[in-house]
């Protein structure tokens, strides 16, 4: 029962700290927004993403608050249904990278010696491949899909949290209480996951929330290049991809700056909320 209490007394106060972050708070809200956004888009979108309309590239109107597109959609119900699509990518990416670069940092950290060695090397390989240009060549052989993008933007962000969760395991397991479990003779995934991963889990807690927003602008930089989700489905990236002609760009805003423009305030809001918990894991304030 004291551990317990001691665990809320400790989630109280980095709650408190959180909330005296203001730009966290309002990061939190928009991204709770943006979530309720998501799950709510067949209930608020005023049309179908995909239907396509007999008005081509119409302003916006009562009708179209945002107006259409070049092939007659409603940019407003893309653009709903389009923020599905981000959450969905940056969301599942990151549990997916984030899972498997904590088991294998762990294990690393914990074992060391040649099994260290090994997966360090491992890591530092993945470190060194050009990100972009691999996964450019990767998603254009398995094909441009939703699957195909989380898989591969998984694939190669692991090993940032693997060295993040080895260096905090190296040094936890040097304390008393973990040699103590040792010398009781509990099991080692006992050690690894009651008594070492709760002491280690906020740089990875933070690390997750900016790998989101980065997961996000990833997914929306390959769609924009034609590489990432695939019309008719809505995409905020494949939204931008209008924007690539000046006619649009100076006379038809209405076709890109909507997307730009949930870029910008998810990612910021993402971050803001990733600053707030850094602040707020950090026992030192």
């Amino acid at each position: 029962m004291e551990v317990h209490s001691a665990e809320r007394g400790g989630a109280r106060q980095v709650w408190k700290r959180f909330v005296r972050h203001k730009l966290a708070v309002a990061g939190l809200i928009v991204t709770i927004l943006l979530v309720l956004t998501a799950l709510l888009a067949p209930l608020i979108a005023p049309h179908d993403p995909a239907e396509v309309t007999g008005n081509f590239s119409a302003s916006p109107s009562a009708q179209h608050w945002l107006g259409t597109d070049q092939v007659g959609r409603d940019v407003v119900s893309r653009l709903i249904y389009a923020t599905r699509v981000s959450l969905l990518v940056g969301f599942v990416t990151v549990a997916l990278y984030v899972t498997f670069g904590t088991l294998i940092g762990m294990v690393s950290a914990y074992f060391g010696g040649w099994l260290d060695m090994v997966i360090m090397r491992i890591t530092d390989m993945f470190m060194a491949f050009p990100f972009l240009m691999v996964i450019l060549v990767i998603i254009s052989v398995l094909g441009s899909n939703m699957t195909t993008i989380i898989l591969v933007l998984a694939l190669f962000s692991w090993p940032g949290v693997a060295r993040l969760v080895r260096g905090s395991v190296l040094a936890i397991k040097q304390l008393d209480y973990v040699r103590a479990g040792v010398a009781l003779g509990y099991s080692t995934p006992r050690i690894l996951f009651r008594h070492i991963f709760p002491n280690a889990i906020g740089p990875i807690i933070v690390n997750a929330t900016f790998g989101i927003a980065s997961a996000i602008m990833s997914e929306a930089g390959l769609s924009f290049l034609g590489m990432g989700v695939q019309p008719p489905t809505a995409s905020w990236g494949n939204m931008l991809t209008d924007a690539q002609s000046l006619t649009v760009l100076t006379d038809q805003p209405w076709l890109w700056v909507p997307a730009g423009f949930m870029i910008l305030i998810t990612v910021l809001a993402i971050n803001f909320v990733g600053d707030g918990l850094r602040d707020a894991l950090d026992s030192r304030q």
